[in-house]
Protein backbone atom coordinates (compact mmCIF):
# COMPACT_ATOMS: atom_id res chain seq x y z
CA UNK A 1 0.00 0.00 0.00
CA UNK A 2 2.77 2.41 0.91
CA UNK A 3 4.58 1.55 -2.33
CA UNK A 4 1.48 2.38 -4.39
CA UNK A 5 1.05 5.72 -2.64
CA UNK A 6 4.73 6.49 -3.26
CA UNK A 7 4.44 5.66 -6.96
CA UNK A 8 1.19 7.62 -7.27
CA UNK A 9 3.02 10.69 -6.01
CA UNK A 10 5.85 10.06 -8.46
CA UNK A 11 3.37 9.91 -11.36
CA UNK A 12 2.05 13.42 -10.88
CA UNK A 13 2.56 15.42 -14.10
CA UNK A 14 4.23 12.38 -15.72
CA UNK A 15 2.99 11.03 -19.04
CA UNK A 16 2.54 7.26 -18.95
CA UNK A 17 2.24 5.51 -22.35
CA UNK A 18 -0.85 3.34 -22.91
CA UNK A 19 0.55 0.02 -21.70
CA UNK A 20 -1.82 -2.37 -23.47
CA UNK A 21 -0.66 -0.94 -26.83
CA UNK A 22 3.00 -1.68 -26.06
CA UNK A 23 4.18 -5.20 -26.98
CA UNK A 24 7.13 -4.87 -24.60
CA UNK A 25 4.69 -4.46 -21.73
CA UNK A 26 3.04 -7.77 -22.66
CA UNK A 27 6.50 -9.40 -22.76
CA UNK A 28 7.00 -8.54 -19.08
CA UNK A 29 4.62 -11.39 -18.28
CA UNK A 30 5.88 -13.94 -20.81
CA UNK A 31 7.24 -16.28 -18.11
CA UNK A 32 5.05 -15.81 -15.03
CA UNK A 33 1.81 -14.64 -16.65
CA UNK A 34 -0.36 -11.78 -15.41
CA UNK A 35 -1.92 -11.50 -11.97
CA UNK A 36 -5.71 -11.32 -11.57
CA UNK A 37 -5.47 -7.60 -10.75
CA UNK A 38 -3.43 -6.89 -13.88
CA UNK A 39 -5.76 -8.93 -16.09
CA UNK A 40 -8.92 -7.22 -14.80
CA UNK A 41 -7.39 -3.73 -15.11
CA UNK A 42 -6.12 -4.57 -18.61
CA UNK A 43 -9.63 -5.65 -19.64
CA UNK A 44 -11.08 -2.43 -18.20
CA UNK A 45 -8.53 -0.32 -20.10
CA UNK A 46 -9.11 -2.20 -23.36
CA UNK A 47 -12.86 -1.63 -22.97
CA UNK A 48 -12.37 2.11 -22.43
CA UNK A 49 -10.07 2.42 -25.45
CA UNK A 50 -12.54 0.46 -27.58
CA UNK A 51 -15.39 2.67 -26.33
CA UNK A 52 -13.39 5.79 -27.24
CA UNK A 53 -12.84 4.50 -30.75
CA UNK A 54 -16.50 3.51 -31.08
CA UNK A 55 -17.71 6.91 -29.84
CA UNK A 56 -15.55 8.67 -32.43
CA UNK A 57 -16.88 6.37 -35.15
CA UNK A 58 -20.46 6.88 -33.94
CA UNK A 59 -20.05 10.66 -34.24
CA UNK A 60 -18.75 10.32 -37.81
CA UNK A 61 -21.65 8.02 -38.74
CA UNK A 62 -24.22 10.26 -37.04
CA UNK A 63 -22.88 13.34 -38.82
CA UNK A 64 -23.29 11.52 -42.15
CA UNK A 65 -26.88 10.66 -41.23
CA UNK A 66 -27.48 14.26 -40.18
CA UNK A 67 -26.05 15.58 -43.46
CA UNK A 68 -28.30 13.21 -45.40
CA UNK A 69 -31.36 14.34 -43.42
CA UNK A 70 -30.44 17.99 -43.96
CA UNK A 71 -30.18 17.40 -47.71
CA UNK A 72 -33.61 15.75 -47.64
CA UNK A 73 -35.12 18.73 -45.77
CA UNK A 74 -33.64 21.20 -48.26
CA UNK A 75 -34.92 19.12 -51.17
CA UNK A 76 -38.44 18.95 -49.76
CA UNK A 77 -38.37 22.67 -48.93
CA UNK A 78 -37.73 23.36 -52.61
CA UNK A 79 -40.59 21.06 -53.55
CA UNK A 80 -42.88 22.77 -51.04
CA UNK A 81 -42.09 26.13 -52.61
CA UNK A 82 -43.00 24.82 -56.02
CA UNK A 83 -46.07 22.86 -54.90
CA UNK A 84 -47.44 24.48 -51.78
CA UNK A 85 -50.45 22.15 -51.71
CA UNK A 86 -48.29 19.06 -50.97
CA UNK A 87 -48.85 18.29 -47.21
CA UNK A 88 -46.82 15.08 -47.55
CA UNK A 89 -43.67 17.17 -47.91
CA UNK A 90 -44.38 18.88 -44.62
CA UNK A 91 -44.74 15.50 -42.93
CA UNK A 92 -41.43 14.31 -44.33
CA UNK A 93 -39.74 17.53 -43.27
CA UNK A 94 -41.21 17.25 -39.77
CA UNK A 95 -40.03 13.64 -39.49
CA UNK A 96 -36.56 14.58 -40.75
CA UNK A 97 -36.40 17.45 -38.28
CA UNK A 98 -37.33 15.07 -35.47
CA UNK A 99 -34.65 12.62 -36.57
CA UNK A 100 -32.07 15.41 -36.78
CA UNK A 101 -32.88 16.39 -33.21
CA UNK A 102 -32.40 12.78 -32.13
CA UNK A 103 -29.11 12.62 -34.03
CA UNK A 104 -27.97 15.87 -32.38
CA UNK A 105 -28.75 14.42 -28.95
CA UNK A 106 -26.81 11.27 -29.74
CA UNK A 107 -23.85 13.29 -31.05
CA UNK A 108 -23.92 15.42 -27.91
CA UNK A 109 -24.02 12.29 -25.73
CA UNK A 110 -21.01 10.84 -27.59
CA UNK A 111 -19.11 14.11 -27.29
CA UNK A 112 -19.85 14.25 -23.54
CA UNK A 113 -18.58 10.69 -23.22
CA UNK A 114 -15.43 11.56 -25.18
CA UNK A 115 -14.74 14.36 -22.70
CA UNK A 116 -14.75 11.84 -19.82
CA UNK A 117 -13.03 8.89 -21.50
CA UNK A 118 -9.45 10.33 -21.61
CA UNK A 119 -9.51 10.81 -17.84
CA UNK A 120 -10.91 7.32 -17.30
CA UNK A 121 -8.30 5.84 -19.65
CA UNK A 122 -5.51 7.74 -17.88
CA UNK A 123 -6.75 6.53 -14.49
CA UNK A 124 -7.03 2.88 -15.59
CA UNK A 125 -3.63 3.05 -17.32
CA UNK A 126 -1.95 4.41 -14.19
CA UNK A 127 -3.57 1.73 -12.05
CA UNK A 128 -2.34 -0.86 -14.53
CA UNK A 129 1.15 0.60 -14.37
CA UNK A 130 1.16 0.51 -10.55
CA UNK A 131 -0.03 -3.10 -10.54
CA UNK A 132 2.60 -3.99 -13.17
CA UNK A 133 5.40 -2.28 -11.23
CA UNK A 134 4.39 -4.00 -8.01
CA UNK A 135 4.25 -7.37 -9.79
CA UNK A 136 7.60 -6.89 -11.57
CA UNK A 137 9.48 -5.65 -8.51
CA UNK A 138 8.16 -8.64 -6.54
CA UNK A 139 9.53 -10.94 -9.26
CA UNK A 140 12.85 -9.03 -9.21
CA UNK A 141 13.08 -9.55 -5.44
CA UNK A 142 12.26 -13.24 -5.80
CA UNK A 143 14.81 -13.63 -8.60
CA UNK A 144 17.44 -11.82 -6.53
CA UNK A 145 16.88 -14.19 -3.60
CA UNK A 146 17.09 -17.23 -5.87
CA UNK A 147 20.24 -15.85 -7.55
CA UNK A 148 21.88 -15.49 -4.13
CA UNK A 149 20.86 -19.03 -3.17
CA UNK A 150 22.17 -20.47 -6.44
CA UNK A 151 25.37 -18.44 -6.15
CA UNK A 152 25.96 -19.82 -2.63
CA UNK A 153 25.28 -23.34 -3.93
CA UNK A 154 27.77 -22.85 -6.81
CA UNK A 155 30.44 -21.61 -4.39
CA UNK A 156 29.90 -24.62 -2.14
CA UNK A 157 29.99 -26.98 -5.13
CA UNK A 158 33.30 -25.43 -6.21
CA UNK A 159 34.74 -25.92 -2.73
CA UNK A 160 33.50 -29.53 -2.63
CA UNK A 161 34.83 -30.10 -6.16
CA UNK A 162 38.31 -28.86 -5.20
CA UNK A 163 38.29 -31.06 -2.10
CA UNK A 164 37.20 -34.11 -4.10
CA UNK A 165 39.81 -33.46 -6.81
CA UNK A 166 42.53 -33.38 -4.16
CA UNK A 167 41.02 -36.44 -2.48
CA UNK A 168 40.96 -38.28 -5.84
CA UNK A 169 44.56 -37.34 -6.60
CA UNK A 170 45.66 -38.55 -3.14
CA UNK A 171 43.86 -41.88 -3.65
CA UNK A 172 45.50 -42.31 -7.07
CA UNK A 173 48.97 -41.61 -5.61
CA UNK A 174 48.28 -43.98 -2.70
CA UNK A 175 47.11 -46.75 -5.07
CA UNK A 176 50.28 -46.42 -7.17
CA UNK A 177 52.44 -46.56 -4.05
CA UNK A 178 50.63 -49.64 -2.73
CA UNK A 179 50.92 -51.45 -6.06
CA UNK A 180 54.60 -50.49 -6.39
CA UNK A 181 55.42 -51.72 -2.86
CA UNK A 182 53.50 -54.96 -3.48
CA UNK A 183 55.60 -55.56 -6.60
CA UNK A 184 58.81 -54.94 -4.67
CA UNK A 185 57.78 -57.16 -1.75
CA UNK A 186 56.02 -60.12 -3.42
CA UNK A 187 57.46 -60.08 -6.91
CA UNK A 188 55.89 -59.79 -10.35
CA UNK A 189 54.80 -63.48 -10.69
CA UNK A 190 52.73 -63.50 -7.51
CA UNK A 191 51.26 -60.08 -8.25
CA UNK A 192 50.23 -61.28 -11.74
CA UNK A 193 48.28 -64.16 -10.20
CA UNK A 194 46.45 -61.84 -7.85
CA UNK A 195 45.88 -59.33 -10.65
CA UNK A 196 44.12 -62.01 -12.73
CA UNK A 197 41.99 -63.03 -9.75
CA UNK A 198 41.09 -59.39 -9.08
CA UNK A 199 40.12 -58.87 -12.73
CA UNK A 200 37.86 -61.97 -12.67
CA UNK A 201 36.14 -60.77 -9.51
CA UNK A 202 35.58 -57.31 -10.99
CA UNK A 203 34.09 -58.82 -14.19
CA UNK A 204 31.79 -61.05 -12.15
CA UNK A 205 30.68 -58.08 -10.06
CA UNK A 206 29.84 -56.10 -13.21
CA UNK A 207 27.75 -58.98 -14.57
CA UNK A 208 25.81 -59.21 -11.27
CA UNK A 209 25.04 -55.51 -11.40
Amino acid sequence: MKEKEYFKGALINKKVPILVLDQKWHRLFAIHGKSDEIQSTEEELNHLIARQGQANQDIKDLKKVKASLMESIVAHMDESDEQSNRPSNDKIMDENTRLINEVNEKIEACEDELLELPKQIKDANERLMLASMEFCYEKLRTNDEEIKEIDAWIKQVRIDLKKNIIKKQNREINSKEIYSYMHDIFGAEIIDVFDLKEEEEQEQKKEEE
